[in-house]
């Protein structure tokens, strides 16, 4: 048996196990933020073209070289949603060019910026074009 490692060491195409170590699929996609250490979860799928699944970081129980073991059975995996991408997101930062006047404007075009044109604020599922990218990028790896 493997020494456990960081989810930071996780990549896609890791195998993914039930908590009795029948095979539930393949590590499609970390979520986390690696500058913060914080670990989200993970997009998983059972076939190539298959809608990836996600789970917790709460729900892994084990990370070794190239197997990543949940705390789920295969029924409850089998019960958790699709993985979403997350949204996009921008900040739009005043200009530093000093002044009182200009802060206001700065704040005033923010205000616009989200009235007019809001960044987005919901998930998407992953089309079938970009799972076959994911896929072929596995494959490569």
């Amino acid at each position: 048996m493997s020494d456990p490692v960081s989810w930071l060491m996780i990549e896609s195409g890791w195998r993914v196990l039930a908590v009795d170590g029948s095979e539930l699929g393949h590590v499609d996609e970390i979520a986390g933020d690696d500058t913060e250490d914080i670990f989200d979860g993970l997009a998983v799928t059972e076939s190539a073209l298959g809608k990836p699944r996600y789970v917790l970081s709460e729900q892994v129980a084990e990370i070794t070289q190239g197997t990543v073991r949940l705390s789920l059975t295969r029924e409850q995996f089998e019960q958790l949603g699709e993985f979403l991408e997350p949204a996009s997101s921008e900040e739009i930062e005043p200009d530093s060019k000093g002044g009182l006047g200009e802060s206001v404007r700065a704040e005033v075009r923010e205000v616009e910026g989200k009235v007019l044109a809001p960044t987005q604020r919901h998930e998407h599922s992953l089309s079938i074009w970009r799972r076959i990218a994911l896929f072929l990028r596995r494959l490569r790896g």
